[in-house]
């Protein structure tokens, strides 16, 4: 199943990608930073490629497909060992835990809960990344017709200044021509 969103992920973007570069060189100014968050908010990555920043989505849909593992292994880990520890403690001697009694009914809840706070956090970790995908797509709009240009300077220069305290130290000058 995830092989098949990774693989339809894969395919939508390139052909946005495609899409993309047919564009003519006034893309920038037609570019809309709401377009790139939806998209990105619908198909994770999809704004980035929207803002012709290839590069980062692998990027997001690594971030995700993490998250998506580390969710699906401490989930697995966790109900193995709940179903351990409710063997356990149900106080039926034919039903018998994965473990053969070698551990507590203490030890194996807290790996129980160890496992939960994992999966949990992972929770968070996956709506974090989601939640940089879309800020990261409109940030990144917002900065398309951003000049940066070589008409910008910055100098640093040692400077005395001869007022009233009469000390040494550093200038910082920016130069916009």
């Amino acid at each position: 199943m995830t092989f098949r969103l990774l693989l339809s992920c894969s395919l939508l973007s390139a052909a946005l990608g495609c899409a993309a570069q047919a564009d003519t060189l006034s893309w920038r100014y037609h570019h809309s930073p709401r377009k790139a968050s939806i998209l990105s908010a619908v198909l994770p990555g999809a704004g980035q490629i929207y803002n012709r920043k290839y590069w980062k989505a692998p990027i997001v849909w690594a971030g995700l497909g993490t998250c998506i593992y580390f969710i699906s292994d401490n989930n697995s880990e966790y109900q193995r060992y709940k179903t351990a520890y409710i063997a356990l403690i149900d106080g039926d001697p034919n039903t018998v835990d994965e473990f053969n009694g070698a551990y507590s009914a203490q030890s194996v809840l807290d790996v129980v809960d160890t496992y939960r706070r994992w999966r949990d956090l992972s929770y968070l970790a996956f709506a974090a990344v989601y939640i940089l995908n879309v800020v990261d797509a409109g940030v990144d709009a917002n900065f398309v017709r951003f000049d940066v240009g070589r008409d910008l300077s910055l100098g640093i220069s040692p400077t005395l200044d001869l007022g009233s305290t009469r000390s040494t130290g550093l200038c910082l000058a920016l130069t916009l021509r």
